[in-house]
């Protein structure tokens, strides 16, 4: 078992032994002192002790307070869309997670053409630019360097701040927190004894939460005088990597499918296209923003040959690093998923007092 999933099974309550209790009570210990720092933290920047810089346009931030993936990059990509349909140059600022770019501001997409390759631009920030023709995406971890780069050279409308709700260094004009509808805060517990980047309270911040992952009779948990929306993931189809073409999910029907990814929340992933008809014969999950080289490559082709799939399918965050190797891999799919809101109104209104 790998440690990260051993640590999420702890978290979760499933590992029971006594030395897993011991070692739980030891990162209930631990979390205290995190979590003070972190009210500390923002206390200070709320007091002005910590200063917050701005850009000469609007900011708006796309975040969450847990670890893992609650939809945030098709929460940005869904937003960046709704302004340019507005008729504005919109520029992401991304930190560009487990880039080769290191910590300095680079240009991912300048909206005309790609500078950096998805290894150097890091999955997200490239799957974003591909995404959204026209969408201008600068990575970097000081984000504030980031956004004063694209108004020297790029001269954006407003910023999109990717996975920005602890970026507290650059302010915003619009806090958006996404929270997942199943398991908001997850255990309630910081980290290192939970899912928290930082405690409850700091969710007070947001200006508007979309509650994500909202199938069926999921209830979310509603903050209070907050204004908020449910949003769902939605798998539209996949896109044949070879060629980009439209495959509807009608035409697996009767083949036998591998599916792979290395996301945050990989079963939720091979739930959703099992949702939609398709037959996995197997499935193969990596760590969350894996990088693709021989050992992972070889590990699906064996899985392939065993299960005898007919084909492979994965995310658009996956399919990006997966380029060079398609050759070996043979007929490769991204499924694609759009993110569809329940009150669409409240989130263009707050955009309109933005803009």
């Amino acid at each position: 078992m790998r440690g990260e999933e051993y640590i999420k099974r702890l978290w979760e309550g499933d590992r029971r032994d006594i030395l897993d209790r011991l070692l739980f009570s030891f990162l209930c210990l631990l979390s205290i002192p995190y979590a003070l720092a972190l009210r500390f933290r923002a206390f200070c920047y709320r007091m002005g002790v910590f200063r917050s810089r701005t850009l000469d346009r609007p900011v708006i931030s796309v975040g969450n307070i847990t670890v893992g993936g609650t939809g945030k990059t098709p929460t940005t990509i869904m937003l960046a869309k709704l302004l340019m349909i507005r008729g504005k140059r919109v520029a992401v600022l991304s930190r560009g997670y487990r880039s080769k770019s290191g910590r300095e501001a680079r240009i991912v997409s300048d909206g005309r053409s790609f500078l950096l390759s998805p290894e150097e631009a890091g999955d997200e920030p490239y799957l974003m630019a591909r995404s959204v023709p026209g969408l201008m995406v600068i990575t970097g971890a000081d984000r504030y360097g980031a956004g004063l780069l694209a108004q020297q050279r790029l001269k954006p409308d407003i910023f999109i701040l990717d996975d920005g709700f602890q970026h507290l260094r650059l302010r915003r004009d619009l806090n958006i927190l996404l929270l997942d509808c199943r398991t908001p805060f997850g255990n309630n517990r910081t980290l290192p004894a939970g899912f928290l980047r930082e405690p409850v309270a700091a969710s007070a911040r947001a200006d508007i939460v979309i509650h994500t992952r909202c199938q069926g009779g999921n209830v979310p948990v509603r903050l209070p005088n907050m204004p908020s929306c449910r949003s769902m993931h939605v798998l539209t189809g996949a896109s044949r990597m070879k060629d980009g073409a439209f495959i509807s999910f009608d035409a697996f029907a009767g083949k036998r499918g591998l599916a792979f990814t290395g996301i945050a929340d990989p079963p939720a992933f091979f739930d959703a296209l099992r949702k939609e008809g398709l037959a996995l014969v197997a499935t193969q999950s990596f760590c969350d923003h894996v990088a693709y080289g021989e050992e992972e490559i070889e590990t699906l082709c064996r899985l392939r040959d065993a299960a005898a799939a007919e084909y492979l399918i994965t995310t658009e965050k996956d399919a990006v690093k997966l380029t060079p190797w398609l050759d070996k891999l043979g007929e490769v799919h991204a499924a694609l998923l759009d993110i569809r809101l329940d009150d669409l109104a409240l989130l263009e209104k707050a955009l309109e007092k933005v803009l």
